[in-house]
């Protein structure tokens, strides 16, 4: 018998070792903590202890010993006073209690009064229920709880459990320990475990991603439904929405690919991971994946400008003296940056200097177009930009992309004209100072010529009326 019980010990010890080390898995797959699964499996044993042997209303706490696999079962009770608790009798209930008791004692007789008066109780406590929900609707008088001696303790009661007890505390007293648990206890045991395991882990994976929110991720294209990508992230799934897809890109299931993690939002189901392939902090990060200096901060990335499957603008700075910025991001032969561009389905970048000097950085900005000048105007902030006639279509671009790219990254209206249009305006504001010159000299010349008419036109007038006058002399004579 003592070797039988000591083989009994130990297949005992081999079993708890066995059970410890299942939490642990559970932890470690689901990405909880041990003392998490510790507490949802007290939890589950409460629930089942409650259920076969409990009574309602009973607050009943498991302690579960994990190293010997025994379990303690404890009833929680609070010490309450006439402050926080209605302490009113039922009289309804004693009622009840007192009629089934005289039914009892006369073995079923006076039937028809038993029912008056049950048809009474019944229109008392329906006049009750009215008068309840009158007190509910009403929002100015708020009802305390009710007694309950199953959870609660008055303080006299508490005394002599405790004699340093007072309002407020808690009492804990030990129920006998269980183990010979139902069908329905056991049933209810799991869907606690479950339902409690499953809230731990989303909880986990939400603070995990939200640690996370504004990296760049691997993830695998887990299903497509309609225009949305669902994106495998190991521990959770992420989406791809239309608005943050690249339009040139076509996405296939099992495909690998980074991710911007944008958003995450908590879930009933889970937490709720919104995933970009076209947000411009992409840019970013990707290259301080692939360059260390810009992931040691020696280089820094000030600006963005992106248009999504097609063109981005980057302006860096060096913080350092004898670092090429532009030469650390591209990279010996163009390694560093035509790595971005693979990862973003061959997207053009283009990487600039950064100035503070608004007119060198606009300059820049326009690269690969050659810029003769720029006229800034910094209270309306525009800035009138002058290239040469063969270079105007590549300054502003293939439907006005690289001016739209250049003003994003300076922040600066952009108004690009090519150099024969300026000569052409030069030229034609010559002429319009040409006519009006002319034309006040000819109105000079009218002003002078007028006076000198008019004088001649008189004397032609004087001759001709001489003239008349001697004739007329020679008629009378």
């Amino acid at each position: 018998m003592a070797r039988r019980k000591k083989q009994d010990e130990d297949g005992g010890a081999i079993n708890m070792g066995e059970f410890g080390s299942a939490i642990m898995q559970i932890a470690d797959e689901k990405g909880i903590s041990r003392e998490t699964v510790i507490e949802t499996i007290e939890a589950a044993l409460s629930a089942a202890y409650k259920k076969d042997f409990g009574k309602r209303g009973q607050h009943i706490r498991a302690e579960f010993d994990e190293v010997t696999g025994n379990t303690k079962f404890f009833l929680v009770k609070e010490v309450v006073d006439e402050t926080v608790r209605e302490f009113a009798e039922e009289a309804g209930e004693a009622e009840e209690t007192a009629s089934a008791k005289g039914e009892s004692a006369s073995g079923g007789k006076d039937t028809e009064k038993t029912q008056k008066t049950r048809k009474v109780e019944e229109e008392k406590m329906k006049k009750g229920e009215k008068e309840e929900e009158k007190k509910e609707e009403a929002p100015e008088e708020e009802r305390l709880p009710r007694y309950n001696p199953e959870r609660d303790l008055t303080l006299e009661e508490a005394k002599k459990l405790n004699k340093k007890a007072k309002v407020g505390d808690v009492i804990e007293s030990e129920l006998p320990a269980k183990s010979d648990f139902g069908r329905v206890a056991a049933q209810t045991a799991k869907q606690v475990i479950i339902q409690k395991i499953r809230e731990a882990e989303r909880e986990s994976m939400y603070k995990e991603y939200k640690e996370k929110e504004g990296e760049v991720i691997n993830g695998t294209v887990q299903r497509v439904e309609g225009r949305n990508i669902f994106v495998d992230l190991g521990k959770s799934t992420g989406i791809l929405f239309p608005s943050e897809q690249i339009e040139s890109e076509h996405y296939r299931i099992g495909q690998r690919l980074k991710v911007y993690l944008m958003k995450v939002e908590s879930d009933a189901k889970g937490p709720g991971i919104i995933l970009s392939r076209a947000h411009p902090q992409i840019i970013r990060k990707l290259f301080a994946l692939e360059v260390p200096e810009v992931f040691s901060g020696t280089v820094e990335i000030k600006e963005v400008a992106r248009e999504a499957g097609s063109r981005t603008k980057m302006a860096v700075i060096s913080k350092e003296e004898g670092v090429d910025p532009i030469g650390s991001c591209v990279g010996q032969k163009g390694t560093r940056v035509q790595a971005v561009i693979d990862e973003l389905g061959g997207e053009k970048i283009d990487i600039i200097e950064w100035n503070d000097n608004a007119e060198k950085f606009i300059t820049s900005a326009l690269n690969p177009a050659k810029v003769l000048s720029v006229e800034i105007n910094e209270e309306l902030e525009e800035a009138k930009v002058k290239v040469p006639e063969d270079q105007l279509s590549l300054a502003i671009g293939k439907r006005g992309q690289n001016v739209r790219l250049a003003a994003k990254l300076t922040g600066w209206k952009i108004d690009v004209i090519g150099e024969a249009q300026i000569n052409a305006d030069d030229t034609r504001t010559n002429t319009d100072n040409m006519g009006e010159e002319e034309a006040e000299k000819k109105k000079e010349k009218q002003e002078n010529v007028e006076p000198e008419k008019i004088e001649d036109k008189k004397a032609e007038v004087k001759k001709e009326e001489i003239k008349e006058e001697k004739k007329s002399k020679k008629e009378k004579k």
